[in-house]
């Protein structure tokens, strides 16, 4: 084995899927593009990393609510130009052709374009991690989409694409908790 840069081991165990994140910040809705996502336990809880210098913060801070919108790798290029963008100064749901779909429970709207759309509260800000522990409070998929297939960041520029299926239910099912 070669040595890596003890700096780009997070390329190794990157999470994902690359999400968008929406907030409404009671005036304007905004969209990011986040990579950094885990799912939280066997519960609709989820966990993103995110901070003051991303301009979505302050309305994810002020208003406790997002929606965590799910793409799928036909929508590759929206993914980094939303990502590579300020809402500050650009309408990203205007520039890149998102549309807003309101939500049922918080302000900040869902995706159409998107898979599926979890309409989240903030229930924790870890700021010495920069974490944004959220409670999934609404999910809505579109199976309809032909296009299922999610990306991966790899933290370099570079994306993986999910793959095939391989499906161990029967195997896994006695060691489930109840429910799933």
């Amino acid at each position: 084995m070669r040595i890596l840069k003890l700096s780009k081991a997070f390329t190794l165990i990157e999470p994902g899927p690359v999400v968008f994140i929406t907030t409404n910040d009671g005036q304007k809705n905004n969209v990011m593009t986040i990579s950094w996502t885990m799912v939280l336990d066997f519960s609709p809880c989820f966990a993103i990393t995110t901070g003051a210098w991303n301009s979505s913060y302050a309305a994810l801070s002020k208003s406790k609510e997002c929606v965590i919108s799910i793409p799928t790798v036909d929508m590759i290029d929206k993914i980094v130009d939303v990502g590579t963008c300020s809402g500050e100064d650009t309408d990203k749901f205007e520039a890149f052709g998102l549309t807003a779909v309101k939500a049922k429970h918080v302000r900040a709207p869902l995706i159409k374009e998107c898979l599926a759309n979890i309409e989240c509260r903030v229930t924790d800000i870890v700021k010495r991690h920069n974490i944004v522990v959220l409670e999934g409070v609404a999910a809505h998929i579109d199976n309809s989409r032909k296009e299922k297939r999610t990306i991966h960041a790899v933290g370099d520029g570079t994306f993986v694409v999910d793959g095939r299926k391989i499906d161990r239910k029967k195997m896994m099912r006695s060691k489930l908790p109840d429910g799933l």
